[in-house]
C-alpha cells in the first residue's frame, strides 16, 4: 500500500520524523540540492505538509494540487496563510495545548526579571561591582498590582492562574467577553490604562500588527511593565524603543521580536528591557510533545478524514 507523501519543508523537532517513519513518505525538502526541481518533480504527489516554520501561502500551495493538510508545529500560525489554504480545500493544524504552561511559566519569569531587575543583578555580581557596593534598591513591585492580558485564550489563562499567587489581579481585553471572573475591558488602550503590567498573548498576522503602539503604551504608564510571549509583530518595536528610552514605560520582558532573529538595536541598548531568543516552549519535553502533535493531525486525518487540532480557518472544512 501507498504510503502518503509528506512534505517537510525545513528542519523539525525530531519527534516529527521519528513519528512518521513508519506510516508516511518524507520528502525533506531543505536536505535537497535542487528544491525547485524537486517540487517540479514531485509536487504533485504530495498529499501533506509537516511544517516548522515555512511561509507557506496560495502560492506554495498551487505547487502542490493535491495537498490535503499542513500540520503546524507550534501554536502561533502566521506564516501561514490559513485563508488561502481553506480556498484551496486544505486543513491547517497548529499544536495547542501542550505548550500553554511552558509559555506561561516564561512569561512569569519575564515579569520577574522585567520588575525585579533579576538579569540587571546578576550581570553586576558577575562583574565584581557587589564587592564595591551593593546593588541599588529596585523601583518595582509585583505583589499589588494589576495585570492586562491582551488575548485571554489558554496560555493567557494559564498566565493569569499564576498571577493570583504573586497577588497579582487580572483583566483583560478580548474581541469578545468570556464567561469568566476577570475584569473585561472593550479597547486596549482602556485595559492598558487600568493596568500596570500588559501581558501580550494574542496571535500574530495581519490584523494584530502593531495593535500595541505609542498611544496604547503611553495608556500604560511610567509605571507599566510590558511582557511579549506572543509575535513580535504585535508590537510596535520602533514605538517600543522610544517609550522606554524616554521612561513613558517602566520597563518591557520581550520574548519575541518583529524581525526575529534579528532585533531592534535600539532594545540591545536599554538596561529596562529583559530580551529572550524566543524560548516560551523551548524545552526537551515540551517541543517533543508539540512534534507527537503534529503527527497525530496527520495520522488521524488519512486514518478517518478529522484533524486533531484544526485552527479556526479550517473548521468550516469539516
Amino acid at each position: 500500500m501507498t504510503r502518503p507523501l509528506v512534505l517537510m519543508p525545513g528542519p523539525m523537532n525530531r519527534s516529527v520524523p521519528d513519528g512518521l517513519a513508519d506510516g508516511f513518505e518524507v520528502i525533506r525538502l531543505w536536505e535537497a540540492d535542487d528544491p525547485a526541481a524537486v517540487l517540479a518533480e514531485r509536487g504533485k504527489d504530495v498529499v501533506a505538509i509537516a511544517n516548522g516554520g515555512t511561509a507557506i501561502d496560495g502560492a506554495y500551495l498551487d505547487q502542490l494540487p493535491n495537498v490535503q493538510i499542513v500540520a503546524s508545529f507550534g501554536v502561533g500560525y502566521d506564516k501561514i496563510d490559513a485563508t488561502a489554504a481553506a480556498e484551496r480545500g486544505v486543513v491547517v493544524t497548529n499544536t495547542p495545548g501542550v505548550l500553554d504552561d511552558e509559555v506561561a511559566d516564561t512569561a512569569m519569569g519575564l515579569l520577574l526579571m522585567t520588575a525585579r531587575e533579576l538579569s540587571r543583578a546578576e550581570r553586576y555580581l558577575r562583574d565584581g561591582r557587589w564587592t564595591e557596593r551593593p546593588y541599588p534598591l529596585t523601583p518595582a513591585t509585583l505583589s499589588g498590582r494589576k495585570m492586562g492580558i491582551l488575548g485571554l485564550g489558554r496560555i493567557g489563562e494559564a498566565i493569569a492562574h499564576r498571577a493570583a499567587a504573586f497577588n497579582i489581579s487580572v483583566a483583560y481585553h478580548n474581541r469578545n467577553r468570556k464567561d469568566v471572573a476577570y475584569d473585561y475591558y472593550p479597547t486596549l488602550v482602556e485595559l492598558a490604562a487600568a493596568s500596570d503590567i500588559l501581558m501580550i498573548v494574542i496571535p500574530g498576522g495581519a490584523e494584530t500588527k502593531h495593535l500595541v503602539n505609542a498611544e496604547v503604551l503611553e495608556a500604560l504608564g511610567p509605571d507599566g511593565i510590558l511582557v511579549n510571549v506572543a509575535r513580535g509583530t504585535v508590537v510596535d518595536e520602533a514605538a517600543l524603543v522610544d517609550a522606554l528610552k524616554a521612561r513613558t514605560i517602566l520597563s518591557a520582558g520581550l520574548d519575541v521580536f518583529e524581525h526575529e532573529p534579528e532585533v531592534h538595536p535600539g532594545l540591545l541598548e536599554l538596561d529596562n528591557a529583559v530580551l529572550l531568543p524566543h524560548v516560551g516552549s523551548g524545552t526537551i519535553p515540551t517541543r517533543d510533545a508539540m512534534g507527537r502533535l503534529v503527527v497525530e493531525n496527520l495520522v488521524s486525518w488519512f486514518a478517518n478524514g478529522v484533524p486533531v487540532t484544526p485552527v479556526q480557518e479550517s473548521r468550516k472544512l469539516l
